[in-house]
């Protein structure tokens, strides 16, 4: 019987044992706060001593001095009692603040390492949820909920300890109900732990859901959608509370059931100390020591309870916090990565590559795909949608491992190389540039951190923004809304093309770059990417297929395979999969222009 408490016990608290070494940073901190744990203890379980003797010499004028002493006896240790317990409370809170501070980092750290795949599936409120809601669970845990636990736990023994030295028998008594109180503390913690993360789960879905729909917000206001998305989410809210309150309900419970026992216990020991007592067994001084020691460990198992609680709640989230920390990247530097050349020459080889996401394993996005591109070839990417052009993209940075054959930068397998050194060889203009809440400068200096204000602006110039630039309230300095919300898609495609130009990459990757431009700005942005692509191998992915007929060479690519190659007069001539392709689109601008 003795083993099954152990057993849940461990269950209980195991998830929150990987952030000991968190805690074992700080080992002063520990210290510190032990000690004023120790000191705020000894000076609780000093006061009944002090009523003992002033009881048993009574009242009188001849115990006069003797009641004074005692007093000012219980004055000092109140004056102990309460140093100590501020310093206790000013460590053991430090303590869980940098804990949790610790966990946040590593945490985003971690959450940053992992590669695109898993970025497929996972939903970035819920990630920011466990960030942020199951780290300040965290926080209370090793904050108040630890020093409140660790100083019922000190008072409890400690007041068992001295119960025992008072009258081992109604300590017997007394200790006797105590696995009646503990075992069933121990079997809910379980329990209250699966609740609380189900809470927990529920909000962070929840949670999911707002980020989604506010990052979208006027497509929602645009379609109207307000009412059933607010409806939605407040089921979601409902549940989350419903599983809340479930947990919290069982709490009550167990803190309740404890409390009963725990007092009627010692109402009933108290009744046979007082039979002591009238038979002249025991002093009054000594039953009201033992009372005194006794209501001391009922208050502080009883606290216990509802600090069970609270850290098996902590348990559950410190699990979900576990699981991201478990999982490892796929998308990592060898042990021995082949260092990168001085200056990266850009001949990119894929070698009979296949590859399919892991969402749809039976369907390859690339298969038999072989393409050579020679240093400083401007390469052009055309094809239908979904015909894997996107996906060469991913590749090339290494954000995917292709599932056979290989492909090779210089002749170096992209596997042989740290993806940080790989993608500093590789400059990224995408058709959906991502703008953060920061200044235009440190938009454009992304990834950068030692480019100058000169090279800043030299880029934006090359890339045609530094003229809408200069006419933001702050220039250069002006901070842009989340996601660039402020800016028009021209605009943030600049800031991309820009970004790209800083990063200077002998490797220049465009999605469809200049499709946002009107005629006018597309005309100036094509003439800055002609000579940004001067010397660079460049590869393209057009849809509008004006804006290759520049190109060295144009691949089309069908169903993850490249079906023809050529420049555009020998694709037109040809009369296969571009020729339609070309004309279609050319039809309708034409049309589109007469209109």
């Amino acid at each position: 019987m003795a083993r099954k408490p152990d057993r849940g016990l461990k269950a209980t608290l195991s998830p929150l044992r990987p952030l000991l070494p968190y805690a074992l940073r700080y080992k002063r901190t520990i210290v510190f706060a032990f000690v004023a744990l120790l000191m705020a203890a000894g000076a609780t379980l000093t006061l009944p001593l002090a009523v003992r003797g002033m009881i048993d010499h009574g009242f009188s004028a001849d115990s006069a001095g003797a009641v004074n002493a005692y007093f000012g006896a219980m004055i000092a240790v109140a004056a102990t009692l309460a140093i100590a317990s501020g310093t206790r409370y000013y460590f053991v809170m430090t303590l869980g603040e940098h804990v949790v501070a610790d966990l946040r980092a590593d945490l985003f750290k971690h959450l940053t390492a992992l590669d695109a795949a898993f970025y497929d599936t996972a939903k970035t409120g819920e990630l920011l949820s466990r960030l942020t809601a199951d780290t300040t669970q965290l926080k209370s845990a090793f904050g108040s909920s630890a020093s409140v636990a660790l100083r019922n736990l000190f008072m409890f023994f400690g007041a068992i300890v001295m119960m025992v030295a008072t009258s081992p028998k109604l300590a017997g008594m007394t200790l006797a109900a105590i696995p009646i109180i503990v075992l069933p503390l121990i079997a809910s913690g379980r329990a209250v732990r699966q609740r609380s993360r189900s809470a927990q789960d529920t909000l962070a879905q929840a949670s999911a859901y707002a980020g989604e729909n506010l990052s979208a917000v006027r497509a929602m206001q645009a379609n109207g959608a307000q009412a059933s998305t607010t409806a939605r989410f407040t089921r979601a809210v409902v549940a989350a509370y419903d599983a809340a309150q479930a947990a919290t309900l069982l709490r009550a419970f167990v803190t309740a059931g404890a409390i009963l026992v725990v007092f009627t216990s010692v109402v009933g020991v108290l009744w046979l100390g007082a039979q002591d007592v009238l038979a002249g067994h025991m002093t009054s001084g000594v039953l009201s020591q033992f009372v005194l020691y006794a209501v001391l460990g009922a208050s502080s198992l009883g606290e216990l309870t509802q600090t069970w609680s609270e850290l098996s709640a902590a348990a559950g989230a410190a699990g979900r916090i576990a699981e991201i920390l478990a999982i490892q990247p796929r998308i990592v530097a060898p042990a021995r990565p082949t260092p990168p050349p001085a200056r990266w020459q850009g001949r990119i080889a894929f070698d009979h590559v296949r590859f399919a996401y892991a969402t749809a394993p039976e369907k390859p996005a690339l298969q038999d795909f072989s393409l050579v591109v020679a240093p400083g070839e401007r390469v052009a990417l055309v094809g239908p949608s979904g015909a894997g052009k996107s996906t060469t993209f991913a590749l090339l940075l290494r954000f995917y491992d292709v599932d056979s054959g290989s492909i090779t930068l210089d002749r170096v397998d992209l596997r042989d190389l740290d993806p940080v050194a790989l993608r500093r060889a590789i400059a990224l203009a995408p058709q959906d540039p991502v703008i953060f809440g920061l200044s235009v400068a440190e938009n454009i200096a992304y990834g950068r951190d030692d480019a100058s204000s000169g090279e800043i602006v030299a880029a934006a110039k090359r890339a045609q923004a530094h003229d809408f630039i200069m006419a933001l309230p702050m220039g250069y300095d002006t901070l842009l809304g989340e996601r660039g919300i402020t800016l028009s898609g021209g605009q943030r495609q600049r800031l991309a093309i820009a970004r790209a130009i800083l990063a200077d990459a002998p490797v220049l990757l465009l999605d469809e770059a200049t499709s946002a431009l009107d005629a006018e700005n597309e005309a100036l942005v094509q003439a800055a990417l002609h000579d940004v692509m001067q010397g660079r191998t460049s590869l393209v992915i057009a849809h509008r297929l004006a804006t290759v007929l520049e190109a060295d060479r144009i691949i089309v690519i069908d169903e993850g395979r490249i079906v023809e190659q050529g420049t555009h007069s020998s694709l037109t001539a040809a009369g296969g999969l571009y020729a339609r392709l070309a004309k279609l689109q050319f039809d309708t601008d034409r049309a589109g222009a007469a209109a």
